[in-house]
């Protein structure tokens, strides 16, 4: 049982009857993550995605959400509306989930859990809210059949996710039951890694889909390769849940789906090709940079990335790769260390007043200048001084979280020289 901070208070139903699904998501991702479902939709979402706060909903029937669960790079997760409505307290909350026909979704053989998201409830313990919704499965089901299912909080059956606002609750089936960050891949970290998530909300903020017009793309600090892997996926065609398990495999209405599932599987293999961009990396840690590589062959891209370990002070762009169809000569995207992730170079590289952080991102900057003149430079950051950190100008600040941390994803457009008079900085 847990809780967080969102609380959709939507209807079960949407277009022509269809179930309106929710797919939760990061703040500051949720028309992103839109427009990523419209694409993977099509004509059968027409006029209904609708982006919320937390996520984005979307009328659509199982197909659909076991597409969105293979394809969505950005949702955290994908829930099945089972029922709505207003509430006061616990035992109406007991009475919201006795109207879902439970016998339909699980034996007593099988397990659940149940989570509680709040924002604004006048409940005293979510932990008792989860209780009782608990208590109105395992009730119906031992009524109707005699037994009951049995709680597990790792990997059970029946994931379960319930909202409470101030005065509406609504309850959903976890189709994904793993969050979907979970690509499968990621077993080498290092400190406070990025979720492949967000990640691929950086990609598509910035417009990089992996084609061949999108130019090279470098991550100079890649850690784990968290940023680099996700770009290689996208740009060699694998679906983020092709290498996974998810909730609805063992969940009895998608049995009757699960033939069509499998041919969504073998499509998504047979469209896996080589990148058709180039693609670097590297550390100025040799155990990070084993690390990415042993994340990228797990992840099966390990063929479509440059790994370097090197000084991303030093570090030259790379030879000979064509630049972006629209002239920029490649894109460097990286999400520096900041916060409890502050390992760069081997010594602590704080955002304190300016000081050794600000002479690093100033010189970063000044490497750019020499070196990278005519790329664009994606960087993630909590700092919202960043840019006179690195004495830049920046053309787009996205807002977006790192898990807890308020975040800014800058875009630099880089020239030679200096983005301002140089006598203003001495």
């Amino acid at each position: 049982m847990s809780a967080s901070a969102a609380a959709p208070g939507r209807p079960a139903a949407g277009a022509l009857g269809r179930p309106l699904l929710f797919l939760p998501c990061p703040q500051g991702v949720e028309e992103l993550l839109a427009d990523e479902v419209r694409g993977i939709a099509g004509a059968q979402a027409a006029g209904t995605v609708e982006a919320g706060r937390g996520g984005v909903f979307v009328a659509g029937d199982e197909r659909l959400a076991m597409r969105l669960n293979l394809e969505s790079r950005l949702a955290t997760r994908v829930l099945w509306p089972l029922a709505e409505g207003p509430y006061r307290d616990e035992q109406d909350l007991y009475a919201l989930a006795r109207r879902v026909p439970w016998t339909l979704w699980i034996t007593p053989a099988q397990t659940l859990k149940v989570d509680v998201s709040a924002r604004r409830s006048p409940l005293q313990s979510l932990n008792f809210a989860a209780l009782r919704v608990k208590d109105a499965v395992c009730d119906h089901l031992r009524e109707a059949t005699g037994a009951r299912p049995s709680v597990q909080t790792r990997g059970p059956d029946l994931p379960l996710v319930l909202f409470v606002g101030d005065r509406q609750a609504a309850l959903y089936a976890d189709l994904s039951g793993e969050a979907l960050f979970r690509r499968g891949w990621r077993e080498d970290t290092g400190e406070a890694p990025l979720k492949e998530t967000l990640a691929a909300a950086m990609l598509a903020a910035a417009g990089w889909r992996g084609r061949a017009e999108d130019g090279p793309l470098v991550d100079p600090m890649c850690g784990a390769g968290t940023i680099v892997i996700e770009a290689a996926q996208l740009a060699c065609g694998i679906a983020p849940g092709l290498n996974r398990r998810f909730a609805f495999e063992r969940l009895a209405p998608f049995k009757p789906h699960l033939a069509a599932w499998r041919e969504m599987q073998a499509a998504a293999r047979a469209r896996v090709h080589a990148s058709a961009v180039p693609l670097f990396a590297g550390d100025v840690s040799f155990r990070m940079t084993d690390f990415a590589q042993r994340n990228a062959e797990r992840a099966g891209v390990r063929a479509a990335i440059e790994f370097k370990t090197a000084d991303a002070l030093q570090r030259p762009p790379p030879a000979g790769a064509a630049p972006a169809a629209d002239g920029r000569a490649g894109t460097l995207m990286l999400n520096p260390p900041y916060g409890e992730r502050i390992e760069a170079k081997g010594s602590r590289q704080a955002f304190e007043g300016g000081g050794a952080a600000g002479e690093f991102f100033g010189a970063l900057a000044a490497h750019w200048k020499r070196e990278y003149a005519g790329w664009t430079a994606w960087v993630l950051s909590p700092e919202m001084r960043l840019p006179s950190l690195m004495r830049l100008k920046e053309s787009r600040r996205v807002p977006l979280w790192n898990g807890p941390i308020e975040c800014r994803l800058f875009r630099f457009d880089l020239v030679a020289g200096s983005a301002r008079d140089d006598s203003r900085r001495r």
